[in-house]
């Protein structure tokens, strides 16, 4: 049987979305700005052009959400939730938000403003709940690029993102009047299946098996709590928390980032779809938008009160100084009711858009900033912190390991071996310290990407000869050598790389030597293997 593949059924329209997205989102990259606002971008611009979402670039972006949903889970950790400066902030951020914005839209109704006269307070509140969501896609998005996602600020983030989600979650069932079926009980069999699901994904193997798997957990999850009367979204979450602290978790996210990248586009595209613009429309986004100063001090406000220093409340604020994809779920109920005018859908999708354009340099300035205003933020820090949020000292360590991953922890044996108790790990996850502390390793809870971190190294003058950089995100690795430069610290920097162009960045961040681990993968296994052979040929027997 002879296959062809027929491309003449491909017409230019078909390439045109895709075509927008890449010259716009490499624009944007190119100007500093992460690739999604030029996919925002993208999506207005097509609908200037007169084109619509499709159904198929809507369950694009719908898969997309699934994926990132279900990644979010696979590096969730349970106790995270039960922190005040999680559920708590999430909780009186929300209720605030939602009274603030009502009010705002009431007052411009009784200012004369068109599109917002008229409105019940129910319906004002209706917005003032739409607008007080922050975007999971796009924090994570930002946290990702930035290499921060196991940051202290980064999980906070996270945790206040998914209690929003749980309130979305509670939300939808109310107002849809839908109630979970009998069968819906039959979902918390899911937990102890989940020894079984590990037992899967254990024997999936590291190739095609684990991405089909990765494909069908959070579709299967998400259809199967949709089949029951609850949120498909919550599904592919909790099929990803079910797995999370498996140490496959982390291959297996990597498998699907291409494909959640990929379909994440439509997402962005979808959102400049949604509606015809106009000055009116634009401009009532424009006063939402002001809505945004007011989101990011209260969360500022909330985290600092419960026990984050001024750096991580600033940073996770600013990763969540936006509006989210859920105010388009909230409008598209509101519209369906008939208790918001069409109009309002398009004016959300324009400034969450917005949102997304502003807060893209805020985040990719967000340490300046906090360096800048950092005398008056500090005045905010409540007297304990939480824990892996405190300044640490190294005390007489000569020897630091920054990350202690399998290849930290490998560094760190053979170093102790030769040096003694003069070497130090360094780890941002609490679970990975408490592990090595087990085993009987000197680990220390800290994030070496945080500036205050290296504050006060430098003021208490550590005696630190060398440091070892083995982060397994490249970005975190070069942060860190930035913060030494910063700082003036004169420390013999060594760091892994996995590109050479990573090589070429790190070495002129100042790290004097960089170990390329797939290029030297293969001297390493030589040696090893050469080491350790007990009969070794003549010929080599005779040479030495």
């Amino acid at each position: 049987m002879e296959l062809t593949l027929d491309l003449s059924a491909v017409g230019v329209m078909d390439i045109l979305p895709v075509l927008v997205a890449f010259v716009l989102g490499f624009a944007a990259r190119l100007v500093g700005l992460p690739p999604l606002v030029g996919f925002l971008a993208a999506g207005f611009v097509m609908g200037g052009m007169g084109l619509e979402s499709s159904p198929g670039l809507q369950e694009i972006a719908d898969v997309g959400v699934t994926l990132l949903l279900f990644t979010i889970g696979l590096k969730l950790k349970i106790k995270q939730l039960l922190s005040p400066a999680v559920w708590a902030t999430a909780g009186i951020h929300m209720v605030a938000i939602t009274g603030a914005a009502a009010l705002l839209v009431m007052l411009l109704g009784l200012s004369g403003f068109t599109l917002f006269a008229g409105f019940k307070p129910q319906f004002a509140l209706l917005i003032g709940f739409a607008l007080s969501f922050s975007s999971t896609v796009f924090a994570v998005k930002v946290l990702e690029a930035n290499g921060e996602m196991e940051s202290l600020h980064g999980r906070i983030a996270i945790g206040v993102l998914i209690m929003q989600d749980l309130f979305a979650v509670l939300f939808i069932a109310i107002s849809a009047g839908k109630v979970p079926s009998a069968w819906a009980l039959g979902l918390f069999l899911l937990i102890p299946a989940r020894p079984l699901l590990i037992k899967l994904l254990e024997k999936t193997g590291h190739g095609e098996l684990m991405v089909l798997l990765g494909w069908l957990l959070p579709l299967g999850g998400a259809a199967l709590f949709e089949s029951v009367g609850v949120k498909a979204d919550l599904g592919a979450l909790l099929l990803g928390v079910l797995l999370a602290s498996h140490p496959k978790t982390d291959e297996l996210a990597k498998a699907l980032l291409s494909f959640k990248d990929m379909f994440l586009v439509g997402f962005f595209l979808t959102i400049g779809l949604t509606g015809v613009l106009s000055w009116e429309l634009l401009g009532a986004a424009l006063l939402l938008v002001l809505l945004l100063p007011l989101k990011v001090v209260l969360y500022f406000l909330l985290m600092a009160r419960f026990r984050l220093r001024a750096r991580s409340a600033t940073l996770a604020s600013l990763g969540l100084a936006n509006f989210s994809e859920f105010g388009l779920i909230v409008g598209a109920i509101g519209q369906s009711s008939g208790w918001l005018s069409g109009d309002w859908l398009t004016v959300i999708a324009l400034a969450l858009a917005l949102s997304f354009v502003l807060a893209a340099p805020l985040n990719k300035f967000g340490k300046d900033i906090y360096r800048r205003w950092q005398r008056r933020l500090a005045g905010f820090e409540s007297a304990e912190r939480l824990p892996g949020d405190e300044l640490i000292d190294p005390g007489d360590a000569q020897v630091v390991v920054f990350g202690m991953g399998r290849v930290g922890s490998a560094a760190y044996n053979f170093l102790r071996e030769r040096f003694g108790d003069v070497v130090l790990g360094i780890d941002r996850d609490a679970a990975v310290v408490d592990k090595h502390r087990a085993q009987g390793r000197r680990v220390i809870l800290g994030d070496a990407t945080d500036y205050d971190f290296w504050s006060r190294t430098r003021r208490e003058g550590n005696g630190v000869h060398y440091a070892l950089l083995s982060f397994p995100d490249h970005r975190a690795n070069l942060a860190v050598a930035h913060l030494f430069r910063e700082f003036g610290i004169q420390t013999k920097l060594a760091s892994i790389a996995k590109f050479d162009d990573h090589v070429v960045q790190l070495k002129a961040a100042g790290v004097a030597e960089v170990f390329n681990l797939y290029a030297e993968a293969g001297t390493g296994f030589a040696e090893h293997v050469w080491e350790r052979l007990e009969d070794k040929p003549a010929w080599e027997q005779s040479r030495q």
